[in-house]
């Protein structure tokens, strides 16, 4: 028997296209780091390509098999992840860098817990606020108790410390269960202790006020709390409009602290221009469009919203990652999805998309920016 199957061509070709910049801008933001601390300049291309490659296996294989299956998979993988988010507060298994425990030493890898918590709980907050949908009295004991393990996983990552991410993983879930039919007495109670929380821990610890501080005056500690939003901007400028050419930027040559990582936009901006900046962007605006017009023509309310998780969860990190380099948000240590150097965000960001061509594949009719193909069964 054959059934149609549709192909997202325009997700597809942007997602690898966007893959391919991340790689080349990984070996020219980091070859000379690379040749300083490993003494070898393709060291951390090659853990990318390792990455890259497992990524594409598994946003080939979240393509292929119908997403309707993880909805089987969610709870095992919540409480693998709920394991392994504890163990990187402990010693020997944990890995410290820059004084935040976020990683799990794997050999020669590293693992981010956070990262496959975000996509897993996102995928459960579908499963679940689609089941309260159908529903015509509001389950608010299940409400609750969503709300209970929402807190308990952004709890763990606030720890570790990771503001960010926990405040990616909040909206995303949060718009869920207020699209499923959260009472607003719910949200009130929410925001009335979350806002505190959040000056809470501003204030208390000492370097996310510095990072305020520098943000709102970044010319009063150059050498410091300001530097790395001094040194991006200088980078952006220096680039102008064509870009001082692929490999020749001078900020990633120890100026500009994590070229490779969360401020390679600004390394990107300096060596391609204001007009390789924006043609960036551009693509990022195509990605997270056809993430969202494909949520929308879905037919089934998990499909739905699943898509709608994925489209905040790229969305979210992109926005803030490029208001921290823009200097429009203070700095905050969160990856340029498909870009920055990071197998776990790599790998979690290739699985949601792949999940989203398969969320296409299953709408009857090619779409306007699909191919329909013959699948046989």
């Amino acid at each position: 028997m054959t059934k149609t199957r549709r192909i997202d061509i325009l997700l597809l070709m942007v997602t690898l296209i966007l893959l391919a910049i991340g790689l080349a801008m990984v070996y020219s933001t980091s070859a000379v780091v690379a040749h300083e601390r490993h003494g070898d300049s393709l060291f951390f291309l090659r853990r990318q390509l390792a990455w890259a490659a497992l990524g594409l296996l598994v946003m080939g294989t979240a393509w292929y098999v119908p997403y309707r299956r993880q909805q089987r998979l969610v709870v095992p993988l919540l409480w693998v992840s709920l394991v392994a988010l504890c163990l990187v507060f402990v010693p020997g298994i944990g890995r410290e860098v820059s004084g935040a425990r976020r990683w799990l030493a794997l050999g020669p890898f590293t693992l981010q817990p956070s990262e496959f918590v975000k996509y897993g709980l996102i995928v459960y907050s579908a499963y679940l606020c689609t089941d309260l949908r159908r529903q015509r009295q509001r389950d608010e004991v299940r409400f609750g108790y969503m709300l209970g393990l929402l807190c308990v996983f952004c709890g763990l990552i606030f720890l570790q410390p990771d503001l960010g991410t926990a405040v990616v993983l909040a909206v995303s879930v949060g718009v869920h269960l207020i699209i499923a039919g959260l009472p607003w007495r719910y949200i009130w109670y929410g925001l009335a202790a979350g806002i505190p929380a959040m000056i809470y821990a501003i204030v208390y610890e000492p370097y996310r006020m510095k990072r305020l501080m520098s943000f709102l005056q970044p010319d009063q500690d150059p050498q410091g709390a300001g530097y790395q939003a001094i040194q991006s901007l200088l980078a952006l400028g220096r680039g102008g409009v064509w870009g001082a050419g692929l490999g020749r930027g001078w900020q990633k040559l120890f100026y500009l602290p994590e070229a490779h990582t969360d401020f390679i936009f600004a390394a990107i901006g300096e060596e391609l221009g204001f007009l390789g900046a924006v043609g960036l962007v551009f693509l990022f605006g195509l990605l997270l469009w056809r993430i969202l017009v494909i949520a929308i023509e879905c037919r089934e309310p998990f499909g739905t919203l699943l898509g709608l998780g994925v489209f905040l969860l790229l969305g979210i990190q992109i926005v803030m990652n490029l208001g921290v380099v823009l200097g429009l948000l203070p700095t905050k240590g969160l990856p340029l999805p498909l870009i920055s150097l990071g197998g776990s965000n790599l790998v979690v960001s290739l699985l949601a998309i792949g999940t989203m061509l398969s969320i296409a594949s299953a709408q009857p009719g090619p779409g306007p920016w699909c191919q329909a193909t013959p699948r046989h069964r």
